[in-house]
């Protein structure tokens, strides 16, 4: 196992900082993807190649990019033609992502943004993304939650999100009192249409790609109607056997995957054996609380233990990245550059101890 960063659209310094501060691995959003697209609004193999190796040029090995699913999911359900028009520009893209030596892609598997509904203070005053189904409502939605790429509360600089909520679809993720009710059976319909739609291709390929969970569990029958089925160890197994496939497989969240549980530390540790093998990346981050009333906080401090973590992905045979993700926001860090480098010095003492 090694440490890498997860950087939204990263300038030059940005990079340079990330080798300074010890990682060799980087897995990149470069959504809106202005940078590796052709006139068409498709990937193009060659701007791939370019952009992968100016990140090589910087001293760091670009391991993963986001694919950019859009509103596929919703859209299966609401609508099926642009659902149909996203998949072909999901299966152009994987094979441009290929073109340019690219060896696997991430997605979100979000029928809406990663729901939050406030912040509470934090060690020094730092503000914790928070989700608490007691105090949720659809305006506090829209105000808090993750859309797009970005981190909540972030400043100006090269960790801003690029499309906020507000401007077109924000990359697909809507509030859930605009989106509709989606069922079960719908849900799953959608993660099986997704599926369909990009495992075969990437397989032929041989790029991997990393799902992540939805994010957060919901209550039990949804919220808003919206029911987030890979929100539990089940869940995330169900989906894994969508497709019987090597190149299928998650991006494991330790934070999202601990708020689907009341004692997020064993399930968290028996989420990692149940689904060993098919882990391609990890988010290394920590929540406080638990399922339904949770904040997010630095590594250090939460409820998962980060160090059992660390044992247990080693003793399952996982030898991959471990990203810093989601770490609390503060005037005197707008841009998260120091509370990420403290998240990345932590994950470092762990694997050194393990």
């Amino acid at each position: 196992m090694y440490i890498g960063e997860q950087i939204i659209n990263p300038t030059e310094d940005r990079l340079r900082l990330s080798v300074q501060l010890g990682a060799e691995h980087v897995v990149l959003d470069t959504r809106p993807n202005t940078q590796i697209e052709g006139t068409d609004g498709y990937w193009d193999g060659a701007k791939v190649a370019a952009y992968r190796q100016w990140v090589e040029a910087q001293g760091l090995h670009l391991e993963c990019l986001a694919l950019d699913t859009g509103s596929f999911l919703a859209d299966t359900k609401f609508n099926p033609d642009r659902a149909r028009a996203r998949a072909d520009k999901l299966r152009a893209d994987i094979e441009a992502a290929a073109r340019g030596g690219m060896e696997m892609l991430k997605f979100n598997l979000q029928f809406v943004g990663i729901t939050r509904s406030g912040r509470r203070v934090g060690r020094g005053g730092v503000r914790e993304s928070t989700f608490c189904t007691a105090e949720y409502d659809p305006q506090k939605d829209a105000r808090y939650s993750y859309w797009g790429a970005g981190h909540i509360g972030s400043g100006t600089g090269a960790d801003a999100g690029v499309n906020p909520v507000g401007e077109a679809e924000a990359l697909g993720q809507v509030v859930a009192t605009d989106l509709g009710t989606v069922s079960e059976a719908e849900a799953w319909e959608a993660m099986t249409q997704l599926v369909e739609a990009v495992v075969p291709t990437a397989e032929r390929l041989g790029i991997r790609l990393a799902s992540h969970p939805q994010d957060p569990a919901y209550p039990k029958g949804g919220l808003n109607g919206v029911e987030h089925v890979v929100g539990s160890i089940e869940g995330m197994e169900r989906y894994l056997s969508l497709a019987a496939s090597e190149v299928h497989g998650l991006n494991f969240c330790i934070g999202t995957v601990a708020e689907m549980a009341p004692d997020p530390s064993p399930y968290v540790m028996d989420a990692i054996r149940r689904c060993a093998g098919r882990i391609f990346m990890v988010h290394f981050r920590n929540i406080k609380g638990g399922y339904c009333d949770f904040s997010e906080c630095f590594p250090d401090e939460g409820a998962v233990d980060m160090a059992e973590a660390v044992r247990t992905f080693r003793e399952t045979g996982y030898g991959g990245i471990l990203c810093p993700d989601h770490v609390p926001a503060s005037d005197l860090d707008p841009d998260r550059e120091r509370f990420f480098a403290f998240a990345l010095g932590y994950t470092k003492g762990l694997l050194h101890a393990a």
